[in-house]
């Protein structure tokens, strides 16, 4: 696969109608056709290894560490603004994404979260992008009722994100020894038309 990259994400389903509605109004290209495929999502390690390094080792590490963490429980109500106007949400309590994040950096120290890219590495739900016509108000306005969002983090998902190509590779759920199953179709998410 080319023109893309994989990352190791939690699936959000509450916002799922969100953020695929801004998907298909930005770019089309990265609305997914899998039936389990979120695009709602909070990153965890991204981009992660090329699909022809994932092997049986790198399936059973993240096993181990899925099962290791278990589900937990968050909200989603602050929105906040990152300095390249990134709108998104901050899930609150944040550190069991830092420290999900932590435990899979160790284990795959080539793939450093965001590629490097940032010192502090702050887990958050993409909303949209501030620009003439979009805000934080307007945003907040645009969730309407989403928010705030009482949400557990109960999967862990091996996602391909490209042009046409978007879908999950591999799933855990998180505490239970379950590698590479794919999930049942989450409810919240919008059947294809």
């Amino acid at each position: 696969m080319t023109g893309g990259h994989a990352v190791l994400q939690i699936p959000v389903p509450a916002l799922e109608p969100f953020v695929r509605q801004r998907h298909e109004h930005y770019d089309r290209d990265f609305v997914s056709a899998d039936p389990v495929f979120v695009h709602a999502h909070i990153t965890v390690l991204g981009p992660f290894l090329p699909p022809e390094a994932v092997d049986d080792r790198v399936l059973s590490t993240i096993d181990e560490i899925a099962c290791a963490v278990g589900a937990f429980d968050y909200r989603l109500e602050q929105i906040d603004v990152f300095p390249n106007g990134v709108i998104h949400l901050v899930p609150d309590p944040i550190e069991p994404f830092r420290s999900l994040t932590a435990e899979l950096f160790t284990a795959f120290p080539s793939c450093p979260p965001y590629g490097g890219a940032f010192p502090d590495v702050r887990p958050h739900l993409t909303l949209d992008a501030r620009s003439d016509g979009v805000t934080v108000e307007s945003t907040r306005r645009r969730l309407g009722s989403l928010v705030p969002a009482q949400c557990r983090a109960e999967r862990l998902d091996l996602a391909w994100w490209g042009n046409r190509t978007c879908r999950v590779l591999h799933s855990w759920w998180l505490g239970r020894p379950q590698s590479s199953q794919r999930p049942e179709r989450p409810a919240a998410v919008i059947p294809e038309t």
